[in-house]
């Protein structure tokens, strides 16, 4: 059997390579797989199928997809852009403020300053930029393993943690590690441990705000990568969140604490991350209403 590329696929039926690969990911091409990162695709396989979706795209869904196609400044998009970025790099021990995170993104540069910085911090930013646009184009594509491990594989790469020898980028990881002094799930049984949560989580037809913190808060005592869980779970929330529609949320350093005392206790008391959660949502709605997206 002849297969073709992402990119020959493309060229064929005149539509974007991103769409091409994004069809192949969400299981819409017959016959396609993957060889290390690279699709081969059936040569005798057509374009899928476009059946009429009854779930209907959240109003903030849409004004994000607009705004970033649009390369609108001073929208709803722009905002989360920055503020989701510099709040989960910041939480995870980022030395960027606010106003350097808004100007590496308004201009791809980063300002004279007389600190130092570390050069990861500017990676990881304009790393989590890319991540940010990867969950709202494929906000509706069922989670799966492999978007997981794409949005570890662009918020790492490039950074001194990728040219380790031990360091699996975009992998699960290799080593046993531990968050806040407690044991996470030995690497070789995190696949186990994240199919069998990917499929409890799938196995839902309309996924409510309890069920994404759930995912969350499992997904963290996991652990599944070496370095870049708590960023990539606090992703995928946005992208559930999204593709569900709830209104998302971002966690705020004054809610760090609280946020990481809820995902202890989420087992014996849900009510502790729950507040926070809903807290920091309220916040994401009073932006909302700024920008005068229903909800």
């Amino acid at each position: 059997m002849t297969y073709l590329s992402v990119n020959e696929y493309a060229a064929k039926y005149g539509i974007p390579e991103r769409t091409a690969r994004n069809y192949c990911a969400a299981g819409k091409i017959e016959g396609a797989f993957l060889t290390g990162k690279t699709w081969n695709i059936p040569e005798e396989v057509g374009l899928p199928s476009r059946k009429q979706s009854t779930k209907k795209v959240m109003p903030l869904l849409i004004a994000l997809r607009e705004q970033k196609a649009a390369k609108l400044k001073g929208g709803i998009y722009h905002r989360t852009q920055i503020e989701l970025t510099y709040n989960s790099n910041h939480i995870e021990g980022s030395r960027l403020t606010q106003e350097q995170t808004r100007y590496i993104f308004e201009t791809n540069t980063i300002g004279v300053t007389d600190e130092s910085i570390n050069v990861d911090d500017i990676i990881e930013t304009i790393n989590h930029f890319r991540c940010i646009d990867l969950i709202i184009d494929r906000a509706e594509e069922r989670l799966s393993e492999a978007i997981i491990k794409e949005l570890h594989l662009i918020l790492k790469s490039g950074t001194s943690d990728s040219r380790k020898d031990w360091f699996a980028v975009g992998d699960y990881k290799r080593l046993p590690n531990e968050v806040s002094g407690n044991e996470t799930c030995p690497p070789k049984e995190v696949h186990r441990q994240m199919k069998t949560l990917l499929s409890e989580y799938n196995s839902k037809k309309q996924k409510t705000f309890e069920d994404i913190l759930d995912l969350h808060q499992r997904f963290e005592a996991i652990h599944p990568f070496q370095d870049g869980n708590g960023r990539v779970g606090r992703l995928m929330m946005f992208k559930e969140c999204l593709a569900n529609g709830v209104v998302p949320f971002i966690i705020t350093d004054e809610l760090k604490l609280f946020y990481y005392r809820g995902l202890q206790q989420w087992p014996n008391i849900r009510g502790y991350l729950t507040d926070t959660c809903l807290t920091a949502q309220d916040r994401y709605k009073a932006l909302m209403d700024y920008f005068q997206i229903r909800y």
